[in-house]
């Protein structure tokens, strides 16, 4: 899928779908350069980060469909790859045409593609997104290989199935456990981290150009402070941050409060714990006292 643009004028097609990017998070470049020759990129960084939203954008700014293989423990190749239609074969049989071979039964007829193939096999550019590789273990790591570095896969029963037109690959991970050399030196590396207050405040600022700036960058700086200054089991996301903008917003609220803060802080913090560890270190009042005073 390479690009015919230039990279500031990437960069503009970015911002026109509402993807705020920064020259120092590399984001744009290195999606750039990874359409550009054709490689996958591997995106990490801590949860809530954006990571899976960048295969979102790039599937609007490329006009291209969007293909998630969602990851979890245990999921292996006919879950990711395909499964043959049994039942279909079996009426087959059962129907004894005469000559009927063994090979007549694994065609693409009988084939039920899932993410990967349905990736590989398209007649059209797709991003192909690989939500969070770290959960599976190592040997579904080692079957993506081929996928990742020759953009084919082997099916035993009819052999090797190359791509039509090579998918743009992007994988994330949380970092849960370490991923294989082999692996990465197929991806470009993209490492992700929580935006900086300017950011998330031109994030907040463009998906809600009403929100009053007082407002934007006193939810922004509030967030960036609760990331940083506690050791909250679940850090509050960029999505999370955009529901406690707009929620506050909707409440007709100019800047923050306490009392406000607290009717709402169950949208940032989703745990018991982190409540209370919320109010015993911090509390609603210091949390506005920091907004305001750095």
């Amino acid at each position: 899928m390479k690009l015919d643009i230039s990279l500031d004028q990437f960069e503009q097609e970015l911002t026109k779908q509402g993807y705020i990017t920064e020259k120092e998070d590399r984001i744009a470049l290195t999606a750039y350069l990874a359409a550009q020759l054709e490689k996958p990129i591997l995106v990490a960084g801590p949860p809530g980060v954006g990571k899976t939203e960048i295969a979102k954008v790039l599937s609007q700014v490329f006009a291209a469909p969007l293909i998630r293989l969602q990851c979890y423990e245990g999921l292996d190749e006919n879950k990711a790859l395909y499964e043959w239609n049994y039942q279909r074969q079996l009426i087959r049989i059962q129907m004894r045409e005469e000559g009927l071979k063994e090979e007549d039964l694994f065609g693409l007829d009988y084939l039920l593609p899932r993410p990967l193939l349905q990736g590989l096999m398209s007649d059209e550019y797709t991003i192909l997104l690989i939500d969070e590789i770290d959960k599976t273990d190592a040997e579904f790591e080692a079957f993506l290989l081929e996928v990742l570095g020759e953009f084919q896969v082997t099916i035993p029963e009819m052999g090797t199935v190359k791509a039509k037109k090579r998918p743009f690959v992007i994988l994330t991970t949380n970092g849960e456990r370490e991923l294989s050399d082999a692996l990465k030196r197929r991806c470009i590396f993209l490492h992700v981290n929580p935006p900086t207050v300017e950011k998330e405040v031109r994030i907040l600022r463009t998906k809600y150009p009403e929100l009053p700036d007082k407002l934007a960058f006193q939810v922004a700086k509030a967030v960036g402070i609760l990331r940083e200054r506690l050791a909250l089991q679940k850090l509050p996301s960029i999505a999370e941050t955009m529901d406690w903008a707009k929620a506050l917003l909707v409440m007709g609220k100019t800047e923050l409060d306490p009392a406000w803060v607290d009717a709402t802080l169950n949208l940032l913090l989703k745990s018991k714990e982190d409540l209370e560890l919320f109010y015993r270190e911090m509390g609603a009042e210091r949390l506005i006292w920091e907004t305001k005073g750095m």
